[in-house]
């Protein structure tokens, strides 16, 4: 008989010694058309009939039961044994089952023919004559077959992901990867390979001699006893693209070559031939197709054949350590904390650490993220980082996660800890969802490419509960370039500007903060209480807001100092109010260092009336008058007492109406004491205020003495001793303007602009110093006392800052008292803080009238008011009050400064 093609029949014998193997038997007599396998090969043109002619035997024979009796063996090829023979299906001889459907022709023999093969002839006759098979005078069906992979892959992806297409395997590899050939709708065929999605399996030889992996030969047996030669359904899901690498994608990144291989699913009747390899043990899940098997639950249905395969320790896991351990299996962390717990997030580390409060226990925990990772920020906040993108994701990160939960109630399940590791501390790591629809924050910060995943080695079991659902978000930000996938240039972000950094700047802010009222900004750090460090994203600016009204106790700054009591529980509940909340915040007015005095509000609450009505603060009456809540402040004070919590837990009422009795006496009228001054220094920001030293006193006279020899001293260099940084508080030298050098105590330091805020402690002026120009003061400058002291009008206050005559009321202060000596009288003691009723000893109306002063005087030209806030002892000196009221009737009779259109006194 003539054999026009391959005519080579795969049977997988029952023989007990033969089990695994696969012998090639070639039909006897027989033809069928052949399709070329080897690649160099494949191009060649291929006969008619070839693939119906094959697939008729495929369709008669894979899969079933077959008996065949060899006639002689042919020498073996690739050490395979090949037989000559005959075969026989269901008692049907398979040579004349061809013959009779004309998918085979008998070859021409030379010899006599016998009765078999005469029989023979008689049905490839009638088969020619009935026009089947080979003998259809029509031809044979035309179609393309493509045998290599699309030129252009990515677009056949997109055109078939998803959809499943009828396919036949031609050749299994190894146990996950097989060459199939699609059926595709319009008739054409087209030969790929496929790399079963979710899984691999240990590598078998394909070469002689060639060793395979530990359970690869079963792997390979596994499929191809399964589906070698079978028609099934193709599901192509992606190209073999590499995992994600933050920050190196370009948006316009060069076209990949023709792929090699596709990764899809390839489904036979029985199901998805991936979750079957792997529920035998012959097959790993490979954690980076998550992303494609999202849809579907595929890749759940694979876990759980895995964690079955493990259970049964079947082949691949046979050594797979016994269950997890302990702490995974009682529900408690490694660390003696619930693995599961509710709780409440009150601060944002960065885009990957958050911290929470337990529900139940009130305990404060710091939380890793679970196999995530968030963009590095620059801790200097100098953009120090290499990649400046870094740090913008990372602020981009941090601030996500702050909208999405600060303050919001989440479900926590810790998933393990990680140990501690050099000068990274032990961490727990731990799944967080919150909301209604129970959302697990770390799966939405990869899907908004602000974060990527950790590649864990195959068997660490250390990762999050939800991997596969973090590796299915972190593929779709690739995907759809989101992020720190996008390949985008960015810039680092700004350093935000410091408005408190020093008083003068912050006074420059405080009339455009009074016109806009409530402003909406970020607790970006709670110092303490009262004390917050405030960020407006609108502007990139910080500042320091002080709560008016009310005093909370200090907390201690380092672990040795333990603060005042109930400092650090009015610092924790601040903390877990405000840290990193939204809020809002009014400005009254700036302190000496640049702070900003005013409330804040959390959720349209005060809260500086809620740390009163927790009993973790006081009001402050002095700074508490001028407040429009001054009197919600005293009711919530009364609650708190009343309460007898915190702060009142021991108080005592009678107690304090003696002590009210005795701040009333403090409040009377000092005993006369004339004094003589020169005013040595007047200041104007953040606030009006001057210094005055006394004269007459061996303070000056020491002081006079000390200057000489303090010149001296500095005549020649003196070079400041290595490593000496200026601290607020310290005393040193400094030089002044004039070039000159004297005392001063250093208000703060900036060790970044390496300059330093002073005041010179002997005449009471301000400055601002490079480092370069200061010097550690000599011990033997520093026994003699600051000879400035710093003083405020009593009784009066200038007009404010912004009347139109306030330039206008501090030059005619300047002209009372600059360069003249003058006599004061102290009327009252704020701290250190002089209330001084000055008197010009030149003036003739002094020698008439004991009440005449400087005071006074600015009240007569309306450029000042009483203060009838800010002075507590006022009712003390009735008849200094007189004479201030004479002097404000005189300025509205005349018309003079504020009266200048009308009788209205600035505090109206």
């Amino acid at each position: 008989m003539a054999v026009p093609a391959e005519s080579a029949l795969a049977v997988h014998t029952r023989s007990a010694q033969l089990q695994d193997k696969v012998e090639q038997q070639h039909l006897k007599r027989l033809v069928l058309d052949y399709e070329q396998r080897e690649e160099a090969e494949e191009l060649k043109a291929l006969e008619p009939w070839a693939f119906e002619s094959r697939e008729f035997l495929r369709t008669h024979t894979v899969g079933k039961e077959i008996t065949f009796t060899s006639s002689h063996s042919l020498p073996s090829n690739d050490d395979v044994p090949r037989d000559l023979g005959n075969a026989e299906v269901g008692g049907v001889d398979l040579a004349s089952e061809l013959l009779k459907n004309g998918w085979a022709k008998l070859k021409e023999i030379k010899r006599e023919p016998t009765d078999e093969d005469l029989k023979r002839r008689e049905l490839e006759n009638e088969a020619r004559t009935g026009g089947k098979g080979l003998w259809n005078p029509h031809g044979p069906q035309a179609r393309a077959v493509h045998h290599t992979m699309p030129e252009d892959s990515q677009t056949f992806v997109a055109e078939w992901k998803g959809k499943p297409l009828d396919a036949i395997v031609e050749h299994v590899r190894d146990g996950t990867t097989l060459r199939v050939r699609l059926l595709m709708p319009d008739g054409e065929h087209q030969i790929v390979n496929i790399a079963l999605a979710g899984v691999r399996s240990p590598r078998a030889s394909t070469k002689q001699g060639e060793p395979s992996e530990p359970w690869g030969e079963e792997a390979k047996f596994f499929t191809e006893s399964r589906l070698l030669q079978r028609p099934v359904r193709v599901v192509i899901l992606s190209l073999p693209t590499s995992t994600a690498t933050p920050f190196q994608t370009g948006p316009n990144a060069a076209a990949p070559p023709p792929a090699s291989i596709f990764i899809g699913s390839v489904l036979h009747p029985a199901g998805n031939v991936a979750e079957f390899l792997v529920a035998a043990g012959l097959a790993r899940v490979v954690d980076w197709h998550a992303g494609m098997l999202a849809i579907g639950g595929g890749m759940e249905r694979l876990r759980t054949a895995e964690k079955s395969a493990k259970e049964r320790r079947a082949c691949l896991y046979a050594n797979v350590p016994a269950a997890s351990a302990t702490a995974k299996a009682n529900g408690t962390a490694a660390s003696g904390h619930s693995k599961t717990f509710d709780a409440s997030v009150v601060r944002v580390w960065s885009g990957d650490q958050i911290s929470v409060v337990e529900k139940d226990s009130g305990k404060e925990r710091r939380l890793q993220l679970s196999s995530t990772r968030g963009p590095k920020a620059d801790p200097t906040g100098l953009h120090r980082l290499s990649d400046p993108k870094q740090a913008y994701y990372a602020q981009e990160a941090r601030e996500f996660l702050r909208k999405k939960l600060i303050g919001k109630h989440v479900k926590v399940t810790i998933d393990f800890v990680r140990p501690r590791e050099g000068d990274f501390d032990e961490r727990e790591c731990a799944t967080i969802h919150f909301g209604g629809q129970n959302a697990n924050i770390a799966e939405q910060l990869i899907e908004k490419g602000l974060a990527s995943i950790v590649r864990h080695k195959r068997d660490d079991e250390d990762r999050s509960s939800e991997y596969d659902k973090l590796i299915a978000a972190e593929q779709v930000a690739v995907a759809e370039t989101r992020g720190i996938h996008s390949g985008k240039e960015v810039s680092a972000p700004k350093q935000p500007l410091n408005i408190s950094e020093t008083a003068t700047r912050a006074s420059q802010f405080l009339n455009g903060f009074k016109r806009l009222g409530k402003i909406p900004a970020v607790v970006e750090y709670v110092a303490a209480g009262s004390r917050f460090k405030i960020y407006l994203p609108k502007d990139n600016q910080t500042l320091t807001l002080v709560l008016a009204g009310i005093r909370a106790p200090r907390s201690g700054r380092s672990p040795s100092d333990k603060g005042e009591p109930y400092g650090t529980e009015a610092a924790d509940y601040a903390l877990k109010r405000c840290m990193q909340r939204d809020a809002e915040f009014e400005v009254d007015t700036v302190d000496k260092s640049g702070g900003f005095i005013g409330s804040l509000y959390i959720n349209k609450e005060n809260f500086a009336l809620a740390l009163v009505k927790e009993g973790l603060a006081s009001v402050h009456g002095y700074s508490a008058e001028g407040l429009s809540w001054a009197r919600q402040l005293n009711d919530a004070e009364a609650e708190a007492k009343k309460a007898r919590i915190n702060i009142w837990s021991d108080y005592d009422e009678e107690t304090e109406k003696a002590e009210a009795e005795v701040d009333t006496s403090d409040n009377g009228a000092l005993k006369v004491d004339y004094l003589d001054i020169i005013v040595s220094d007047i200041r104007t920001t953040p606030a009006f205020g001057f210094s005055v030293q006394i004269l007459n006193t061996e303070g000056i006279a020491s002081l006079e003495k000390l200057m000489r020899d303090f010149k001296i001293h500095h005549q020649s260099p003196v070079a400041p001793p290595p490593g000496f940084v200026p601290k607020g508080g310290d005393l040193v030298s400094a030089k002044f303007s004039d070039g000159a050098w004297y005392r001063a105590r250093i208000r703060r330091a900036s060790a970044v602009k390496k300059e330093a805020e002073v005041t010179f402690i002997d005449y009471g002026n301000q400055d601002t110093v490079a480092f370069s120009n200061i010097r550690p003061l000599d011990p033997r400058f520093r026994s003699l006392p600051g000879q400035a002291h710093e003083a405020r009008l009593s009784f009066v206050k200038l007009v404010s800052p912004e009347s139109e005559y306030h330039q206008e009321a501090i030059d005619r202060f300047r002209q009372f008292c600059e360069g003249r000596k003058l006599v004061a009288n102290i009327d009252y003691k704020e701290g250190s803080i002089l209330h001084l009723r000055l008197i010009d000893p030149e003036n003739p109306a002094v020698a008439n009238d004991s009440y005449a002063c400087i005071n006074a005087d600015l009240l007569a030209d309306g450029l000042a008011s009483i203060d009838r806030k800010g002075c507590r002892y006022l009712a003390s000196y009735s008849k200094v009050v007189e004479k201030l009221q004479s002097s404000v009737l005189a300025a509205k009779k005349d018309r003079l400064g504020i009266f200048e259109f009308g009788d209205v006194e600035e505090d109206d």
